[in-house]
């Protein structure tokens, strides 16, 4: 069992920057990703950033290429979101999500995702 906790998220002004956390209560020795999604109101959850672990390189949903980055800090078994450059249609709560030997084709859908944090609203808002 893997618990996730988010934090960082808040109100802010369109062309910010903002950097969620996230941190996992189990360190895991197997294959995984670490990922963030994010679901509006009247919307689907909708995928973000993806960070594999051992080796891999990160993935981007297009909305958020050249705008957000994903890293990860293997001794405090974390993840992070840099949000630059945020806009209107940023606001959204954002997840936290843990899978175990994904796939790269994988790390774009929510279903391989097994555990999932509470959740941090992010408004952007002039």
């Amino acid at each position: 069992q893997v618990q996730l906790v988010e934090s960082g998220g808040g109100l802010v002004q369109p062309g910010d920057s903002l950097r969620l956390s996230c941190t996992a209560s189990a360190r895991n020795s197997d294959r995984h990703a670490m990922a963030w999604f994010r679901q509006s109101p009247g919307k689907e959850r909708e995928f973000v950033a993806a960070i594999p672990w051992p080796t891999g390189y990160p993935a981007y949903g297009d909305s958020v290429k050249g705008r957000f980055a994903i890293s990860r800090d293997n001794a405090k078994n974390a993840v992070y979101l840099q949000m630059n450059s945020v806009k209107p249609d940023d606001t959204a709560i954002y997840y936290c999500a843990y899978g175990l030997r994904l796939i790269r084709s994988s790390l774009y859908s929510e279903e391989h995702y097994a555990y999932w944090g509470q959740g941090t609203q992010v408004t952007v808002s002039s």
